[in-house]
C-alpha cells in the first residue's frame, strides 16, 4: 500500500531545491507542481491521484479515535493472559452472539456488560477445585478456558493516559496502580485469539483488536495536504504536513534517546510527546486537551475537523455543493410571462451553455451557431469532439478546428424554450424548485410571473434566485415531465394549488366580474385581441340598444377554457343566503357559479381565484390537465391587466379618511373603554373584584382590561370599516383578498390597539412604571401600551415607544423561528429522505424495510384527491330512505321516470325487484359501517373522483334533459356499479389476505360510489341516459387508476416537506390565552419542537377530566374537585 518503502524520516521537505525522498513531499506520493510528474504513477497533476506513504512510530500508540473502544476490550480480556473474561463456553456467551447475527457492535455491548463486573481471571479457581475432588475430574471439567486467576485493574481514562488500579494485590506483584502504555496495551490486544475476538464483536479478517493502537501512522497522498505557493515567499505548507513533521520529529528524538540508552522517564516524556502529536493531528478539538497550534496561535485543522459538520468534507462536498452551469441574480416581475416562463438576461444566456449533440437534422444549425462563436448571440462557446478533444470558441480557433460532424457536441448558449430549473433559497419544499422554459430578454434580472411568488415564497424587494441548465437530454425530458411549473400547480402537502391569481389582477378581477360593468365595442376588440385563445368570433352583447354592451363577466366566461362546472361564494357572501329564499339567485351577486366553462353569476374574489382547495384554478387543473390551466393563468393576467388600465385603481389618502360621524363613534368608544379600565381599577383597589376560577386576582384584573380594550379595538374598527363606501380602493383590496385585512383597517383609521410584549401588557421598565413620564403604579390604558390614536393621526411619543417594543418583539422572534424551523426541517429530511414508493407498492427505506403496506394506507396520491361529503351519515332513517331506496312497484312513478321499453322490462320479470332489495341492504350496510368509522357523524372525506362534479359534467357534455324519461335500466347502474367497483384495486391478487387488504384500502371510495350512484339517484334526480352513465363509469375508473401513487414517489422526503413547510411560518410562542391561567398550552415552533423530540418533560402538561354526577353540574362542586385533585406547590401559593 505504502510508496515510501523505510518510511518517512525526515521532517523537511526540501533538499537543496528539490524534494527530499523519505521526507515530507516525497516525490513518490504524488505530483508536487504543475510541470513535474509523480514518480509512482507517472502521471501529470491532473492524473495522479496521490499515494499514501507511511512513519513507523518507534513506540506503539493509542489512536484517538478508538481509544475509548481500546478501553471497552481491555477491561473484557484478561490483563495479563488476555483470555476474555467469561468463558466463550458460557450459555449467555452463546445466548448473545446467537441474538446478535449481523450486529457486532451490539455484541460487544452485551459482552462487555456481562465482563465488566468480573474482577478476576476465570480458570484460576477451577483449578483449585479439581486438586480436591481428583475422582471427578472426568465428568466435572468444562472444556478448558484457562484463565491465570488473576485479580483484574480498573482502567481509567484521563486524557490520553489510561491508568491501571488494582483493588485486590496479586500475589506475586505488589504494584497497586500503574499507568498503561499504549505498548503493554498493544501486547495485550495481539494476544486475544480470533474466536474470541469475533466474540468481542470484531471480525479478525478485517478489524483485529490490536489494529486499534496506532503502531506504523499512514501518511496521506500530497494532493490531500497542498502546499500554497505564495508568490515571491516562501511556500505555506498545510496543516496536516505541519502536523506530520512535529510527529516525524517526536519520533526521531525517542528513537535517538532510545539507542543512547536515556532514563526512563525521559523516553516516557518522549513516548508522551508522541502520543500527544498523533492523537492532535486526528482530532485537535479534544475536552481537556490543549489545541495544536501555529506559530502565528490559531490551531491546526485536524483530520476530524475537515470531515465535520456543515462545512466539512461530508456536508459541504459531497452532500451537497457548489455547482456549474447555474446562475444568480436579483428578480423583478413581469406580467407578461408564462407561469412556466423565466427572463433571463442576455448576458448570462450568453454564459451558461447546453451540450447539445451533432445529428444530421441539425448540423447546419450547429454549423451556424459554430460559426458565429462566443462574442455573438446566439452562439456557442465549446466543440467537444467524439475523442474528448474540446475547441475552445472563444479564442479564435483555426477554421479547420470548426469542422463538426455526427457525435460532435456543441455547447451552444442558452435560448428561448430550454429548460431550465429555477429556485429560491431556502429550498423548503419541492416547489421551490420548478422546471421553467427560458426567454432571453433584455437587462440584468430574472423576470418572473406574479403567480409564481408564493410557492417560491419570493417577493421583489431585492431576491435573488438561481438558475440551473440541466445538461443531458434525459435530465431535460425529466424536467419537461415531472418538475415543470404547471404540473406543480397543486401540493400534495394540503392538495390544493400553489398558486393563484394575485396583487393587482385579483383586485381588477373582482372589478371587473362586478354586476355594473360594462364594456363598448371598441374597448371589447381590443381586449379579445389580447386573449390567445380567443376563437375569432366576437361573443353577443348582453345589451344591444342603444348601443351594444358587454359585461365584465362575458370576458371571464370567454378565458375560462373548456367545460368547467363549479359553485363558490364571494368573500362578502352571507351565510343566511345558503337555505333561504336567496338560494338560487344571490341579492349581493355573492354566489359564484360557472357552469359549461361561463361565468352564470357572482363576483371573483381570492376564494374562487386563490389557493384554496376547490378553486376555479384547482378544478380547471383537474378536469383540464396541467397545460390548459398553466395557460389559464397567463390568460387572466393578460386580459385582466388589460382592462385595468381602462379601469384604473389607486390609493392615496383620501381612502384612509373617514366621515365625521365614524370618529365621533370611535372617540366614544375609546372614552367609554377608557372609563371602564378605570372603574374596573377601582375595583381592584376596593378588593371588590372577584378572582376567576384557577386565576389569582392580578391575572383576572388583567385579562379583564384586556378584554375590555381589544373590544373597544374591534368595535372602533368595526365601525371604520362600515363608514368606507363601496367605491374606497382600500376596501376593495381587503373584499378582493389581493393585499389588506380588516385589522388594517382599523389600525390606519380608528385605532391602533393594545401593544404586547410576551402576550402581556407593557411591562414596568422603571420603578414601578413603564416610562419616567407616568406616575409610579399607573396601571391605566395609556401608561401600559395602548396605543388609542390611528396609523392617521399619528402617534405620541410615548406610544410610539410602546409600539417599537411590540415590533422589536416580532422581530427578533422570527429571527429565533427561522433557526429553530430550519433545524427541525433538517432532522424530519434526514430521517425520512429514503423513504418511497416501490415497484410492489409499497413503502419502504433505502435498506428496505417497511413502513406502510401501501402508500398512506390507500395508495392515493395527495394531488388527485379531493374533499368530498359521504351522503348517507347523516341522514335520519326517514330521509335515508325516502332519497336512497327505490321503489318498483308504482307503476305511475316508473313511467315518470323510465320510458317504455324499460318499464315493460321492469314490471315483467322479478329478478329487477330482488336486485333492488340487495342494493338496499347494502347501502344499509355501508351506512352502519360508516357511523362506525366516523362516530361523530363526521361526512367530510378525501377521495379521488369528485363525483357530484362528473356527473354535473356529463349532462353538460350530453346535453341530458332533466324532465324527460331516461333509457337507463336499473340492472345495467346496478351492474355497472358492480364491475367498476371490482375494477377499481389498490391491492391486488386472489388471496384472502389480499382481498382483505383491498376491502380495507378501497372502503370509503366504494361507500362512496355506491351511495351517489344508486338507482334511485342516477335515474331520478341526475336523470343520465344510459350512454352519459357509460362514459360516467369510464371515466371514474380512468380516474381512480391516475390516482394512484406512482412507483418511485419519494414520499418520504415529501411527508418532511409538507410538516416543514408550514413550521416556517408559524409564529413562535403564540400570544397566551386570555382567561385561565392552567389553559396556558404550549404552542406554535416550541410545542412542535417537543412533539418531534418525544420530549419526556413538556413545558405544561395538561389533563382534561370529565365529571361524572353532580360534580358535572355545578361549577363549585366541579371547582372542589379540582382543588383536590390538582398538584400544588409552595412557588403557586406565594
Amino acid at each position: 500500500m505504502s510508496v515510501t518503502d523505510g518510511g518517512i524520516r525526515f521532517p523537511e521537505t526540501m533538499e537543496g531545491g528539490r524534494p527530499k525522498l523519505g521526507g515530507l513531499m516525497d516525490p513518490r506520493q504524488g505530483v508536487i507542481d504543475r510541470n513535474s510528474r509523480c514518480q509512482t504513477c507517472a502521471g501529470n497533476m491532473t492524473e495522479c491521484p496521490g499515494h499514501f506513504g507511511h512513519i513507523d512510530l518507534a513506540k506503539p500508540v493509542f489512536h484517538v479515535g478508538f481509544i475509548t473502544k481500546t478501553i471497552k476490550i481491555l477491561r473484557c480480556v484478561c490483563f495479563y493472559c488476555s483470555k476474555l473474561l467469561v468463558s466463550p463456553h458460557n450459555p449467555k456467551i452463546k445466548e448473545i452472539v446467537m441474538k446478535t447475527k449481523g450486529q457486532p457492535r451490539k455484541r460487544l455491548t452485551f459482552v462487555y456488560d456481562l465482563c465488566k463486573s468480573k474482577n478476576i481471571c476465570e480458570g484460576g479457581d477451577e483449578m483449585d477445585i479439581n486438586k480436591e475432588n481428583q475422582e471427578q475430574q472426568p465428568t466435572e471439567r468444562k472444556p478448558g478456558h484457562g484463565g491465570c486467576g488473576r485479580y483484574q485493574p480498573n482502567l481509567r481514562r484521563s486524557g490520553l493516559d489510561v491508568t491501571a488500579e488494582w483493588k485486590h494485590v496479586n500475589e506475586d506483584s505488589q504494584e497497586k496502580k500503574m499507568a498503561l502504555t499504549a505498548e503493554r496495551a498493544w501486547e495485550i490486544l495481539k494476544h486475544i485469539t480470533d474466536e474470541e475476538s469475533f466474540i468481542l464483536g470484531m471480525d479478525p479478517k478485517f478489524a483485529r483488536p490490536d489494529w486499534m493502537v496506532v503502531t506504523v501512522l499512514p501518511v496521506p497522498p500530497l494532493s490531500v495536504r497542498p502546499a500554497v505557493i505564495m508568490y515571491g515567499s516562501a511556500k505555506n505548507q498545510d496543516d496536516l504536513t505541519h502536523k506530520l513533521a512535529d510527529i516525524i520529529k517526536a519520533n526521531n528524538e525517542l528513537i535517538k534517546n532510545e539507542q543512547a540508552g536515556a532514563a526512563a522517564h525521559v523516553i516516557s516524556e518522549n513516548i508522551k510527546m508522541l502520543q500527544f502529536h498523533v492523537a492532535t493531528l486526528v482530532d485537535n478539538d479534544m475536552p481537556g486537551m490543549p489545541r495544536a497550534m501555529q506559530k502565528s496561535g490559531k490551531p491546526l485543522k485536524a483530520i476530524k475537523a475537515r470531515l465535520k459538520g456543515k462545512e466539512g468534507r461530508i456536508r459541504g462536498n459531497l452532500m451537497g455543493k457548489r455547482v456549474d452551469f447555474s446562475a444568480r441574480t436579483v428578480i423583478t416581475p413581469d406580467p407578461n410571462l408564462r407561469i412556466d416562463q423565466v427572463g433571463v438576461p442576455r448576458s448570462i444566456a450568453q454564459n451558461l451553455t447546453f451540450p447539445e449533440i451533432v445529428t444530421p437534422f441539425n448540423i447546419d444549425k450547429m454549423q451556424e451557431l459554430v460559426r458565429r462563436g462566443n462574442s455573438q448571440y446566439p452562439g456557442a462557446k465549446y466543440i467537444v469532439r467524439d475523442n474528448g478533444e474540446r475547441i475552445d470558441l472563444r479564442f479564435h480557433p483555426k477554421p479547420s478546428d470548426l469542422h463538426l460532424q455526427c457525435g460532435y457536441r456543441v455547447e451552444r448558449h442558452i435560448r428561448d424554450g430550454d429548460l431550465v430549473i429555477f429556485n429560491r433559497q431556502p429550498t423548503l419544499h419541492k416547489m421551490s424548485m420548478m422546471g421553467h422554459r427560458v426567454k432571453v430578454l433584455p437587462w440584468s434580472t430574472f423576470r418572473m410571473n406574479l403567480s409564481c411568488t408564493s410557492p417560491y415564497n419570493a417577493d421583489f424587494d431585492g431576491d435573488e434566485m438561481n438558475l440551473h441548465v440541466p445538461q443531458s437530454m434525459e435530465t431535460r425530458a425529466e424536467v419537461e415531465n415531472i418538475h415543470v411549473t404547471p404540473r406543480q400547480i397543486i401540493t400534495p402537502q394540503a392538495n390544493k394549488p400553489v398558486m393563484g391569481i394575485v396583487q393587482d389582477t385579483l383586485t381588477a378581477v373582482r372589478k371587473m366580474t362586478k354586476r355594473d360593468v360594462f364594456i363598448e365595442k371598441e374597448q371589447m376588440m381590443n381586449i379579445l385581441m389580447f386573449l390567445p385563445s380567443w376563437d375569432g368570433k366576437m361573443p353577443q352583447p348582453c345589451i344591444l340598444k342603444p348601443k351594444p354592451l358587454w359585461t365584465g363577466k362575458q370576458i371571464f366566461s370567454l378565458i375560462i377554457p373548456g367545460n368547467v362546472n363549479m359553485i363558490r361564494t364571494h368573500s362578502t357572501h352571507p351565510d343566511e343566503e345558503d337555505d333561504g329564499p336567496y338560494k338560487w339567485i344571490s341579492p349581493g351577486d355573492t354566489k359564484v357559479m360557472v357552469e359549461h366553462g361561463e361565468l352564470v353569476m357572482g363576483i371573483l374574489c381570492k376564494k374562487t381565484l386563490g389557493t384554496s382547495a376547490g378553486s376555479l384554478l384547482h378544478i380547471c387543473m383537474l378536469e383540464l390537465g396541467h397545460e390548459v390551466c398553466g395557460r389559464f393563468y397567463g390568460n387572466i393576467q393578460t386580459v385582466i391587466n388589460n382592462w385595468l388600465l381602462l379601469e384604473g385603481h389607486s390609493i392615496g389618502i383620501g381612502d384612509t379618511i373617514a366621515d365625521p360621524q365614524t370618529y365621533l363613534e370611535i372617540q366614544k368608544a375609546i372614552k367609554k373603554a377608557k372609563e371602564d379600565v378605570i372603574e374596573v381599577i377601582q375595583k381592584a383597589h376596593n378588593m371588590e373584584l372577584e378572582p376567576t376560577p384557577g386565576n389569582t386576582l392580578r391575572q383576572t384584573f388583567e385579562n379583564q382590561v384586556n378584554r375590555i380594550l381589544n373590544d373597544a379595538r374591534d368595535k372602533t374598527g368595526g365601525s371604520a370599516k362600515k363608514s368606507l363606501t363601496e367605491y374606497n380602493n382600500l376596501k376593495a383590496m381587503v373584499v378582493s383578498g389581493s393585499k389588506g385585512s380588516n385589522i388594517n383597517i382599523s389600525q390606519v383609521i380608528a385605532c391602533v390597539g393594545q401593544q404586547n410584549v410576551e402576550g402581556k401588557r407593557i411591562p414596568f421598565g422603571f420603578r414601578k412604571r413603564t416610562l419616567p413620564h407616568f406616575i409610579k403604579d399607573d396601571y391605566g390604558p395609556e401608561s401600559r401600551g395602548f396605543v388609542e390614536n390611528s396609523y392617521l393621526a399619528g402617534l405620541t411619543p410615548s406610544e410610539f415607544y410602546f409600539h417599537a417594543m411590540g415590533g422589536r418583539e416580532g422581530l427578533i422572534d422570527t429571527a429565533v423561528k427561522t433557526a429553530e424551523t430550519g433545524y427541525i426541517q433538517r432532522r424530519l429530511i434526514k430521517a425520512m429522505e429514503s423513504v418511497m414508493v416501490h415497484y410492489d407498492g409499497t413503502v419502504r427505506n433505502s435498506v428496505g424495510q417497511l413502513i406502510q403496506l401501501r402508500y398512506g394506507e390507500d395508495g392515493l396520491c395527495g394531488e388527485t384527491v379531493e374533499f368530498q361529503n359521504l351522503p348517507t351519515i347523516k341522514l335520519s332513517n326517514k330521509s335515508f330512505e325516502k332519497k336512497f331506496k327505490f321503489d318498483p312497484t308504482n307503476e305511475r312513478y316508473l313511467r315518470r321516470i323510465f320510458n317504455e321499453d324499460i318499464v315493460r322490462e321492469m314490471m315483467g320479470s322479478g329478478e329487477v325487484i330482488s336486485e333492488l332489495e340487495r342494493e338496499w341492504e347494502q347501502l344499509n350496510k355501508d351506512r352502519a359501517v360508516l357511523r362506525e368509522i366516523f362516530p361523530s357523524g363526521e361526512s367530510k372525506v378525501v377521495l379521488p373522483c369528485n363525483l357530484q362534479r362528473m356527473i354535473w359534467n356529463v349532462q353538460k357534455i350530453f346535453h341530458i334533459n332533466k324532465r324527460a324519461p331516461t333509457d337507463l335500466s336499473p340492472m345495467r347502474v346496478i351492474q355497472g356499479v358492480k364491475d367498476l367497483l371490482d375494477k377499481c384495486i389498490i391491492v391486488a391478487g386472489d388471496d384472502r389476505l389480499s382481498k382483505q387488504a383491498n376491502e380495507n384500502a378501497t372502503l370509503l371510495f366504494q361507500c362512496l360510489v355506491r351511495s351517489t350512484l344508486c338507482t334511485k339517484c342516477v335515474s331520478e334526480e341526475f336523470r343520465l341516459s344510459s350512454e352519459a352513465f357509460e362514459w360516467l363509469i369510464g371515466e371514474i375508473e380512468t380516474r381512480f387508476q391516475q390516482a394512484q401513487v406512482s412507483p418511485g414517489e419519494m414520499v418520504g422526503a415529501l411527508a418532511a416537506q409538507s410538516l416543514g413547510e408550514p413550521a416556517t411560518q408559524m409564529t413562535l410562542n403564540t400570544f397566551h390565552f386570555a382567561g385561565v391561567s392552567s389553559k396556558n398550552v404550549t404552542l406554535g415552533v416550541p410545542r412542535l419542537k417537543e412533539i418531534i423530540n418525544i420530549s419526556k418533560k413538556p413545558k405544561a402538561p395538561s389533563l382534561t377530566v370529565f365529571l361524572t354526577g353532580a360534580a358535572a353540574r355545578d361549577a363549585e362542586k366541579a371547582k372542589n374537585v379540582l382543588c383536590e385533585k390538582s398538584h400544588s406547590k409552595h412557588s403557586d401559593l406565594l
